[in-house]
């Protein structure tokens, strides 16, 4: 409770872990790739997350991917109730750094290192701010509630903040952009 992990107790087994917060998304990104498969999801992010993965005997990894899923969720267990989902650390990272940066008095891109669990904390603190309302505004749209005058004006002019983005596979991706006549990297 009082520590930032560094490391996690896998089957009996301290393993490091790379806990700065831009492997987090790292690895959180992974998991939101719509063209990898679970499994290929999972390998991938414990590639990210731990270090030594490769010299990790096939049965840890089931309580590899627990201690992954607990650290990334700052050791809160939940409710583990669904919600409807009103932010994407991708798509809002640049509205969300922001208000983290006034939170921790620096400039968290900067730092060499930040603790995964130091950011999502200073998250939690953001007030007031333009990614508020983004999430504000996704809130009562999820909800089906009706939007005042000030915040469907707010709407209309940033949609595209609001609105989170369906990732694309990559069979998607190649067809638009065969579509713009953009070669895609097996192209020749």
């Amino acid at each position: 409770m009082y520590d930032l992990p560094t490391s996690l107790s896998v089957c009996g087994v301290d393993y490091e872990i790379r806990s700065d917060y831009r492997v987090a998304l790292d690895v959180l990104s992974v998991f939101a790739a719509v063209d990898l498969t679970n499994e290929q999801k999972v390998l991938a992010a414990l590639d990210i997350f731990y270090p030594d993965f490769l010299k990790m005997p096939d049965e840890h990894i089931p309580e590899a991917v627990k201690q992954m899923t607990w650290f990334l969720d700052c050791g809160d267990e939940g409710d583990n109730r669904k919600r409807p989902k009103l932010m994407d650390w991708e798509q809002d990272f640049q509205y969300i750094v922001a208000p983290i940066n006034h939170v921790v008095g620096h400039e968290v891109r900067a730092m060499p290192y930040f603790h995964w669990w130091s950011f999502v904390s200073a998250y939690y603190e953001i007030g007031d701010c333009m990614f508020a309302n983004i999430v504000r505004i996704r809130s009562l749209k999820a909800k089906g509630k009706t939007l005042d005058k000030s915040d469907r004006e707010f709407y209309r002019e940033n949609r595209r903040l609001v609105d989170l983005n369906k990732p694309m596979t990559e069979e998607e991706n190649d067809t638009i952009n065969a579509w713009l006549g953009k070669k895609t990297p097996d192209a020749k």
